[in-house]
């Protein structure tokens, strides 16, 4: 009998593959055969398929093994520490917006492609396209703005205040000192409606103000212009209505470059006409409040035009609302304002901070405008199938930005309660389980936050110690001496001050103390 020669590498693994293959039922040819060459043994029919699967499952476990595990470029986790900053933000905004009598709405995080599209300008290359999804096209939400408006024209609905609480997607570069993110959440509060001019206008400026007052973020200021003004100045300075928006967009960067780049940029880049940039040049680089409204509407030039002067008496008869509502020496009336979204139709504004600078122990943060926002009285019959419009005015509160600042001076100047826990039930002894157990019982009914240890016996200095860790204001003590007297023994982490508290009126005490903190 011949005696057969070593195996192939090749052969072994074909072999393997036809091993671990399921059974099948058996068919013409199915049966295994193998043939000798140079001395070893391969499978003929399956040799190719063999390597092809070998290979792709060795690239397959090479891949797997180079996997790093992080978030997607422009997003981040946010731990319990970052979580209890942000509440703390979300709060103060909510409750300024439920102070103005806005309702709460929400709306799908992605929508049909074709209601996102051709809404943003050139910012529409940032949108989040997805796969088809069962013969639909569809589109990460670029903003809050543009699903409010299709959710008041789906429901006919022609007069609501709300806000919205929600996280949009941008697939532009992040910035992560300036807070600048893909992935981040947005605060929205909108009024739409026909109401007389310049009021519901003037509430939310005052919204912003309040925001960023509560929020103690530093000096502020809250530039306005108005996109009647900004197209009446183009028209009467010699800009080309084709061009509008592309020198709108380059007037917009003022601030961020000197008005020479920015005029290089309008002749070089856009062609226009060295005088007509001039003539913009004139304008957009001042700034000021009623009394240059009242300069511009004497202007020569811009008193020919009918939109600007729209713009310019809308702006006049805002300043004298902010002014009964104390508000106009945050406000600077700001040519230079243009804002990129094509669905603004009236006045505009944008919040910046004037310093960030840095607190002992800080890094100096350039977060750039915090809050935003306008008037867009035409998004609405966009999607309306008779064109109807509903006028609507509203801002933005651009949380991540403001995050950026308050999560580094709270970790520099304070610690950071992470759970909203007020008192821990804990024993000084042990084979106290059921004792603590029936208080922490009693302090849930009753409304109080309050947690004990997952032990049975825990050491009251490891109790003490998970108190300070975390913040906890209060301790609750349950001991033989108390449970023999029938007391509580109540216990302040911050002074370590104790004081025995009747059984009975354990609750009562701890809602006072939490009441006056």
């Amino acid at each position: 009998m011949q005696r057969l020669g070593p195996w192939s590498r090749e052969a072994w693994a074909a072999l393997a593959l036809q091993l671990l293959r399921p059974p099948r039922a058996p068919c013409a040819g199915a049966t295994l055969h193998f043939r000798r060459v140079q001395g070893g043994l391969v499978q003929p029919p399956g040799r190719e398929f063999a390597e092809a699967r070998l290979k792709t499952q060795l690239e397959s476990d090479k891949e797997k093994s180079n996997f790093v595990i992080k978030t997607p470029k422009g997003t981040r986790d946010l731990g319990p520490q970052q979580m209890a900053i942000r509440e703390k933000i979300l709060t103060a905004v909510i409750s300024c917006f439920k102070r103005h009598g806005a309702k709460g709405l929400d709306t799908p995080a992605f929508e049909l492609k074709e209601v996102l599209t051709e809404k943003y300008g050139e910012n529409s290359r940032l949108i989040y396209e997805l796969k088809d999804q069962g013969g639909e096209l569809l589109a990460l939400r670029y903003d809050l703005t543009v699903p409010f408006a299709r959710y008041l024209a789906m429901n006919k609905i022609k007069k609501i205040k709300r806000y919205h609480i929600g996280k949009v997607w941008r697939r532009e570069s992040p910035s992560i000192t300036q807070g600048r993110y893909r992935e981040f959440c947005q605060c929205d509060f909108d009024i739409a409606g026909h109401f007389d001019p310049m009021i519901p206008d003037a509430e939310c400026l005052k919204i912003i103000y309040e925001i960023l007052n509560a929020l103690q973020l530093g000096d502020f200021l809250i530039k306005v212009n108005d996109r009647r003004i900004l197209h009446g100045m183009f028209a009467v300075c010699g800009v080309p209505d084709n061009k509008f928006h592309l020198i709108s967009a380059s007037v917009d960067k003022l601030g961020k470059m000197s008005w020479k780049d920015v005029r290089q940029e309008m002749v070089g880049k856009m062609a226009l006409a060295p005088e007509v940039a001039d003539c913009i040049g004139v304008y957009i680089q001042q700034h000021g409040g009623v009394s240059l409204v009242e300069q511009l509407l004497q202007d020569p030039k811009l008193s020919q035009n009918k939109q600007a002067q729209e713009g310019l008496r809308d702006l006049k008869l805002l300043f004298e609302y902010l002014t009964l509502f104390g508000i106009t020496e945050k406000i600077s009336f700001d040519l230079s304002l243009a804002r990129g979204l094509d669905y603004y139709t009236g006045v505009i504004y944008e919040a910046v901070l004037l310093q960030t600078a840095a607190r002992q122990g800080e890094e100096p943060l350039g977060v750039g405008s915090v809050a935003a926002g306008g008037r867009y009285d035409g998004l609405v019959g966009m999607f309306d199938p008779k064109g109807r419009k509903v006028p609507c005015v509203g801002l933005s509160v651009g949380v991540e930005r403001i995050f950026s600042i308050v999560e580094q001076r709270m970790e520099a100047t304070e610690k950071i309660q992470v759970t909203e826990t007020q008192v821990l039930v804990a024993a000084a002894q042990k084979n106290f389980l059921k004792e603590r157990m029936k208080l922490i019982a009693e302090l849930w009914d009753a409304g109080i936050k309050a947690e004990m240890l997952y032990k049975k016996n825990p050491s009251f200095l490891t109790q003490l110690h998970y108190c300070e860790e975390t913040g906890i204001p209060l301790v609750a003590i349950i001991g033989e001496q108390e449970l023999k007297d029938g007391v509580i023994k109540l216990r302040s982490v911050a002074s370590r001050e104790e004081v025995d508290i009747k059984r009975e009126n354990i609750v009562t005490e701890i809602q006072r103390r939490m009441s006056e903190s």
